[in-house]
């Protein structure tokens, strides 16, 4: 018997509200259709093995969805419980009965600020997003139930009545817009399907509805060869009725991803097959991370760290989130931690506590606690990694640096676990954790480079330095870095023949890396390597040798001042132990960082020029002829040998500007031509 009424909704008309709602993404019906389909296959499956149910033998459920581009038709058919037609009444003609009134009284102004489908019993509802018409045609599991057919053409009223299906399940017909046609394209179906549905727990198959007219055959396992010929020969003939070989429907899906399978179950070609296959990306992930967590919530992922060789600003990744193996969308940032999302991967939570829409989050102090497990998951990975498997870290290191240093930069507690685990590659090439950066120290040598002898007691010595523990407080531990081995080589070698080493920062990520560390231990100071001239670098002197080497200091100090025009350089005269090199330049390391924070942000009503000069000290080495030669002279030629031991220093740090490179090749081949002129 035929029925006619109005959808139970409490507004005068819910649809112009659902097409507004998400107009970007119309492709979102799919994913709604498809998964009430599948939760119908999962209900029924639930009650046969609660004995509600005797399932029929070889039962297999199945969602299909058919498209026909002639009729302008997309089909969604599955075999699962199906529905009476009391519950039509209550699952389709009233509308968000779960909550009708505070659906509206939310999204009736404002549906363009939020999206609806979801748990308010709307998914059914986003098929009138692309269609004008739609009809459903159902068969519910129960004994002696009737078929039920119903259908609505976008407006509040219904029809539903008796219908004509046999088959236990639910059809679900849309007659398209005509502006919304492409989704009956096997195409577009095909990519929709893909993007939301590759991984929903009930297999699903597309195919397409033949034209009108004509004559299919449809393929069996064994291919009939007379069958092609007999259709190849029907289209060269033109003849009305083609016969046309049409495909077994396409099984779209896989319905036991990877994530969810034990991480004892997979192999690593599972796990690269599965990266190739989902991100597309033929570069073999570095490694991989298996979440699977059943407690105090429901969590299942795997996370690669894909091979990253740029800086941290360029590297993309996705984080696919899915929500009971449906895909819900991709980086969710209050579900994955902002750095996180530098890698791919895919991250299932069923517990997630999503709004009507599924497109956001709610209960920020459950997702918190999510966010939190995985943050905790990806520092245990990497941590024990250093502990158990250093050499194959190493491997990684500068493949996963920016992306670690990021991660402490972005997330406090990730830092805190991580800290012992960051490694420093020296300039030897080894790879030191913070901890034994902070214990290596400089060994003392002769001007030669070798090692001196100590000559005292040990038993006393070491006594000595206890008492001198026990009464002095925590000195500053300096780790001296490099940002350019080639540019700072002439540095390096001075701290290879001092015995001393510097580890190597190159990234942009490691400036505010290393200020985050002295933030967080005071007692740690990172200092670049022509920061200063150390100790070790120098020969010991007296103090009165020390205080005939301040006064030739000071003799100097004018001649260089006139010659480079630069009132605010600080000079120093030293013994270097490298007798090779005249002179260095050094930037004390706050200086150099103001200088670069100040070229970074461009900070407005600050001209970096004036502070030019300011922190740099030219050290002279004693040692060296040059040196002997402009203090013990005063002739036309010493004012061009103290601009060209400046830029020489400069040079050892930087590369020169465009006029001081021209000015110092010019005063070369001068300097050059003067000798030939002796």
């Amino acid at each position: 018997m035929s029925k006619q009424g109005s959808l139970s909704i409490n507004s005068e008309n819910i649809f112009p509200i659902i097409k507004k709602w998400l107009y970007s993404d119309h492709d979102i019906f799919y994913r709604e259709l498809i998964s009430n389909g599948c939760d119908a296959i999962t209900k029924l499956k639930k009650l046969a093995m609660m004995g509600e149910y005797e399932m029929p033998e070889g039962y297999k459920g199945r969602v299909d969805v058919i498209v026909n581009a002639e009729d302008k038709t997309l089909t969604f058919k599955d075999n699962g419980l199906g529905m009476t037609a009391e519950e039509v009444e209550e699952y389709i003609n009233q509308i968000a009965f779960s909550g009708a009134t505070d659906f509206i009284a939310k999204y009736k102004d404002k549906a363009n600020e939020d999206q609806i489908i979801g748990h308010f019993g709307l998914g059914f509802y986003s098929a009138f997003m692309v269609a004008k018409e739609v009809h459903i045609d159902t068969l519910s599991y129960k004994k002696d139930a009737k078929p039920v057919h119903w259908e609505c053409d976008g407006g509040t009223e219904y029809e539903m009545g008796d219908g004509d299906k046999t088959g236990v399940g639910t059809t679900i017909t849309l007659y398209l817009n005509d502006d919304c046609l492409e989704f009956c394209n096997e195409y577009k179906a095909r990519e929709v399907i893909k993007k939301y549905c590759s991984f929903m727990p009930t297999e699903i198959y597309l195919s397409k509805a033949p034209d009108a007219g004509e004559q299919t055959i449809k393929l069996s396992e064994k291919l009939d060869t007379d069958v092609v010929k007999q259709a190849i020969k029907a289209e060269k003939e033109g003849e009305d009725d083609k016969l046309v070989i049409v495909k077994r429907p396409e099984l779209l899906n896989e319905t036991n991803p990877l994530w969810a399978k034990h991480p004892n179950e997979c192999t690593p070609e599972d796990y690269k097959k599965f990266y190739r296959d989902v991100f597309n990306d033929y570069k073999e992930p570095l490694f991989w991370i298996h979440l699977n967590m059943d407690y105090p919530f429901n969590l299942k992922g795997i996370l690669y760290f894909p091979k990253i060789n740029m800086e941290y600003e360029s590297i993309e990744g996705t984080i696919k989130l899915y929500n009971n193996q449906v895909f819900i969308a991709d980086n969710i940032k209050e579900v994955i931690p902002e750095f996180l999302m530098l890698l791919k991967g895919v991250i299932d939570c069923p517990d997630l506590p999503l709004n009507v829409s599924r497109s956001a989050l709610q209960n920020d102090g459950f997702v918190n606690k999510i966010s939190e497990y995985i943050t905790k998951k990806v520092a245990d990975k990497l941590s024990g990694m250093c502990k158990t498997e250093k050499e194959e870290y190493e491997k990684y290191w500068e493949d996963i640096s920016p992306f670690i240093k990021y991660g402490c930069l972005k997330d406090d507690k990730f830092c805190e676990k991580m800290t012992d685990y960051i490694l420093f590659k020296d300039i030897y090439g080894k790879y030191m954790t913070l901890p034994e950066c902070l214990e290596v120290k400089p060994i003392d040598t002769d001007e030669e480079g070798e090692e001196k002898k100590d000559t005292e007691d040990t038993a006393a010595s070491e006594e000595k330095t206890e008492d001198a523990e026990k009464t002095e407080e925590p000195k500053e531990k300096v780790i001296y870095y490099v940002t350019d081995e080639k540019q700072q080589g002439q540095y390096i070698n001075m701290f290879k023949q001092a015995k001393m080493t510097a580890v190597v920062l190159r990234h942009n990520i490691d400036q505010p890396f290393i200020s985050q560390l002295e933030r967080k231990n005071e007692n740690i100071k990172f200092k670049r390597i022509d920061a200063d001239v150390e100790d070790s670098l120098k020969n010991k002197t007296s103090k009165k040798a020390q205080e005939e080497l301040d006064k030739q200091a000071e003799d100097l100090k004018p001649v260089f001042t006139k010659a480079l025009k630069n009132d605010k350089l600080a000079l120093k005269v030293e013994k270097l132990k490298n007798k090779k090199i005249a002179s260095v330049l050094t930037l004390s390391e706050d200086s150099r960082r103001m200088h670069d924070m100040m070229k970074m942000y461009s900070m407005p009503g600050m001209d970096a020029s004036v502070f030019a000069g300011d922190g740099e000290t030219l050290v002279l080495n004693a040692n060296h002829p040059l040196v002997e030669y402009i203090s013990a002279h005063k002739d036309e030629d010493v004012s061009m040998f103290a601009e060209q031991l400046y830029d020489l220093a400069k040079i050892q740090q930087a590369p020169l500007e465009a006029e001081e490179m021209t000015r110092f090749i010019q005063r070369s081949n001068d300097i050059l031509l003067k000798l030939t002129e002796k």
